[in-house]
């Protein structure tokens, strides 16, 4: 999956051998509440929106691969051409930020909170004191690494994050102005500062600054200790767009500086993290993410040449290639295109 500011596009590549593409004009929710593109707040529109791109573009795998299976010769035959409706992407959406709520937020409170409890610290126990932050903080990291180690385990995950490493390859091959060749991108690295783990590490840095000025400040809610904390998890809930905000600040920052040695410092830990969330890809999917590239690149292009960033080379269905040069030959050469980070 890729995304530009005009366009979003998702590419596959079917057992066949076939590449899929599906590309829309990408319209964000910028475009009708401008106050949201302010700083501070448009790092939460972007990790909500990054969200729902990323279920979408799983979906729409999902739904492709459901269409067909083996016969007993080992061809995929079509089976079935159902897709996944809006309300299963929403429904989606929302299990998962439970899941990660739960996970990353409540968890980690209560067990920090119950530390204080069997240990007597006053701090610990208060659910909102500084040092609590700060035990807190560390093990939600702790969970989102052990988290990402266990699941990176799992087979179709690492192909998962061999197509995000082949995502990181190609952007590079971009940045660095060179033709859009697998040869060309093969060679870069799959730890790129701008990436979607990065922020969300910062993020929980951030998290815990914000929450070590913010959650001192709060009254007792309710004389049941448990009841308490978990007032005080809800509150969490909200803060995280202000969160987000500062992260996607912090985030955009290290662009503007990347040579810079705080910068440097201030990335290192993200970058670590990205050897357990890529992998290094093969040729062919490499071939996906440069496809997918290419097709934002190519709505862009028509932008910039003043064309309404409207509709798509396929409304209707997504656009099927025989191979990567079948795809390439198609789509014919595209002109040089700056677009905004």
């Amino acid at each position: 999956m890729m995304r530009s500011p005009h366009s979003l596009a998702i590419a596959l590549r079917r057992h066949s051998g076939e590449i899929v593409v599906k590309e829309d004009a990408w319209h964000s929710i910028w475009e009708r509440a401008k106050f949201l593109r302010k700083p501070f707040l448009r790092g939460a529109v972007v990790l909500f929106e990054s969200m729902h791109n990323g279920v979408k573009a799983l979906t729409f795998s999902a739904n492709e691969a459901a269409k067909f299976a083996e016969d007993d010769k080992g061809q995929p035959v079509l089976v079935d051409e159902s897709k996944a409706s809006e309300w299963a992407i929403a429904g989606t959406i929302l299990a998962s930020v439970a899941f990660g709520f739960t996970l990353f937020a409540a968890l980690p409170h209560f067990i920090t909170w119950a530390m204080g409890v069997t240990t007597g610290s006053a701090s610990l126990a208060s659910g909102k004191d500084f040092g609590f932050q700060v035990v807190d903080g560390l093990i939600k990291i702790s969970f989102l690494i052990g988290y990402l180690a266990l699941i990176s385990r799992m087979k179709d995950i690492q192909r998962v994050f061999q197509y995000h490493g082949a995502e990181h390859k190609s952007i590079f091959c971009y940045e660095d102005g060179k033709a859009l060749t697998v040869a060309n991108a093969r060679g870069y690295t799959t730890l790129h500062p701008r990436c979607g783990t990065s922020f969300l590490l910062i993020t929980f840095v951030v998290s815990i600054l914000l929450f070590s000025v913010v959650m001192p400040f709060l009254p007792e809610i309710s004389s049941v200790k448990a009841l308490n904390q978990l007032a005080y998890v809800c509150i969490k809930l909200p803060l995280m767009f202000p969160v987000a905000g500062i992260a996607y600040e912090a985030t955009r920052l290290s662009a503007r500086f990347p040579r810079n040695p705080i910068v440097k410092a201030f990335t290192w830990p993200g970058l670590m993290l990205q050897h357990i969330t890529t992998r290094e890809p093969d040729d062919q999917q490499l071939e996906i993410a440069l496809a997918a590239l290419q097709m934002t690149l190519w709505r862009e292009g028509r932008v910039q040449a003043g064309e309404a960033a409207n509709g798509s080379q396929a409304d209707a269905e997504p656009s099927v290639y025989s191979n990567f040069g079948d795809f390439e030959a198609r789509l014919g050469p595209i002109a040089p295109v700056q677009v905004a980070a």
